[in-house]
């Protein structure tokens, strides 16, 4: 094998940047390969869509990487990075022409939804937001931190007292629907906290939909929901930058087919054109779990229970989704929602439980919940004056047993994939009369395509894995891995896959680095400490 690195990093996404990153900063010698021709993952940009327009081809809004310490850490602003802010954050539009607006700051949100819901729901998201203020910035610590999170854990113990702890816990486990009827006297403030919720698959009556959509919900109100000026590629571009400066590597077109396993222990990869990669202290895989477990290492040298329990990975939904190239601010009925740099398409919590309940069992719903980003109104440099870069998506079944509004059967070849962004589009249309009208470019990314276009991305999931509890902490990705240790000595899960779980936050990319830094450093030290001393009590030279 070739000696050319300290380590080997598998996938240029955000996880396998960031890593790369930490690693290059301990003076490591980082090698990148991915199979890709351009880095990122599902953090990119392009003009695909009409030459004039920019529009993100996975994720968009990144509050999590805002409020991330691994990505903070990093300062990518010296390295060209710049986030932009939409005037408001989120919006929801009802029915009947109210419209429950996260704004930045707990007093402009109160605001907006004592106006149009009542003082009941201003105050109650007034008791929320203050938990939230009391516990910043220990709450994203724990949840971004190898689990258990025993510093940022404690800090919160302490913050909470004994009786407070308990209160928090049960708040933590509620479904965002029950959290709602104990907090709130009108639908507002539930709706912002539930569609939160569904941008994983938690539906709002299941644990932990409550806690999920209040984290991103308090993110959103005190950092926004920013996103890379320029495209998401920006944020891609910085992490490269920074990476190839400290002396790091990313080679694309280099697709990993194996890593090379002896004794338990990883020494490297293969690529695909027959290259061997030596990695002499670890190899980080920011891949899902069943790609790097049976496929890049063989069955032959992991634990046989590991198979078993990889039986029982469940990947998150589909996701469908459509970029458009708009001559026109999208004319929503609701004023509000003009200002908004993320809009949801849902007409009441009875919809979003039936959709997500309908999505979940393999039924495509007549009326899908839509998330619809507004990235000229974010960013000004998306698109020409007056006009609007955007997107939806919605999730759907990973296999399609029945379309409640029509005859769709999730083969997702063109026909499906046009009839399936009318319908999309026809959804916008009953908020916002007219959009249609304003549309002069649309892309569409089926399930299938945006595998395609990223293969992590497997059937269109976004999470690396289902949020569900059941595969979540200790039990990501399956029980007994919860860290990014694996079973194989020196290789580390580094994806989503692994706690813990989806966002651009980098947490996966860093826990996987520093554990393997610990590892590196434990295993010095025990060298050393096996050496043979000489009589003046230094350890014997090597000869």
């Amino acid at each position: 094998m070739t000696d050319d690195a300290d380590a080997v990093v598998v996938g240029a996404g955000p996880n396998g940047l960031v890593a790369a990153n930490i690693l290059a900063d301990q003076g490591w010698r980082v090698e990148v390969l991915e199979a890709r021709e351009v880095p990122g993952g599902a953090v990119r940009s392009d003009r695909g869509v009409h030459p004039d327009f920019v529009n993100d081809l996975f994720s968009s809004f990144h509050p999590l990487a805002a409020a991330s310490p691994a990505i903070a850490a990093l300062n990518l602003h010296e390295f060209g990075l710049r986030w932009s802010r939409a005037p408001s954050v989120l919006a929801h539009p009802l029915p009947d022409g109210r419209c429950a607006t996260l704004r930045h700051g707990v007093d402009a949100t109160a605001a907006g939804l004592a106006a149009d819901f009542g003082a009941d729901d201003a105050s109650g998201w007034r008791r929320l937001s203050a938990l939230w203020d009391r516990l910043d910035p220990h709450v994203v610590n724990s949840l971004l931190s190898p689990f258990p999170p025993i510093r940022s854990g404690a800090a919160l113990a302490m913050r909470l007292g004994r009786a407070d702890a308990l209160r928090f816990a049960r708040m933590m486990a509620l479904p965002v629907r029950r959290l709602g009827e104990e907090e709130f006297s009108d639908v507002g403030a539930t709706m912002l906290l539930a569609g939160c919720a569904l941008h994983a698959d938690l539906l709002p009556d299941a644990v932990p939909s409550a806690a999920f959509g209040w984290l991103l919900a308090m993110l959103g109100q005190q950092y926004g929901w920013p996103a890379p000026m320029g495209g998401a590629g920006a944020l891609t571009d910085a992490l490269v930058l920074r990476l190839t400066s400290k002396g790091g590597i990313v080679r694309c077109g280099s697709r990993v087919t194996s890593v090379v396993v002896r004794g338990g222990t990883a020494l490297g990869v293969r690529t695909a054109d027959g290259e061997a990669v030596r990695a002499r202290r670890a190899v980080l895989a920011d891949v899902p779990a069943p790609t790097l477990y049976g496929g890049l290492v063989s069955w032959d040298d992991l634990p046989t229970r590991l198979r078993e329990d990889l039986r029982r990975f469940a990947w998150d939904l589909g996701t469908f989704k459509v970029d458009w190239a708009l001559n026109g601010p999208i004319p929503w009925t609701a004023p509000e929602a003009a200002g908004a740099g993320t809009v949801h398409v849902a007409a009441d919590l009875t919809e979003l439980s039936d959709y997500a309940v309908q999505v979940g069992s393999g039924r495509l719903p007549a009326h899908a919940f839509l998330l619809l980003g507004q990235m000229t109104t974010t960013d000004p440099t998306r698109s020409p004056a007056g006009t609007e870069s955007a997107w939806a998506y919605t999730h759907v079944p990973r296999h399609v047993t029945e379309d409640l509004g029509g005859s769709l059967t999730g083969r997702w070849d063109s026909a499906e994939a046009e009839a399936y962004a009318d319908r999309v589009e026809a959804r916008v249309e009953s908020f916002a009369p007219g959009f249609r009208a304003r549309i002069t470019a649309r892309r569409i990314l089926s399930p299938l395509a945006l595998e395609a276009a990223n293969e992590n991305l497997v059937g269109g999931a976004l999470n690396g894995g289902t949020a569900a509890l059941h595969q979540q902490l200790i039990f990501r990705p399956v029980p007994g891995l919860g860290r990014s240790e694996t079973p194989v000595r020196r290789l580390y899960l580094a994806s989503a896959s692994a706690h813990p779980g989806g966002g651009v936050h980098g947490a996966c990319g860093a826990n996987a680095a520093r554990a393997a830094l610990r590892t590196d450093r434990l295993a010095l030290t025990r060298t050393i400490r096996r050496r043979p001393v000489t009589r003046h009590g230094s350890p014997a030279q090597d000869r």
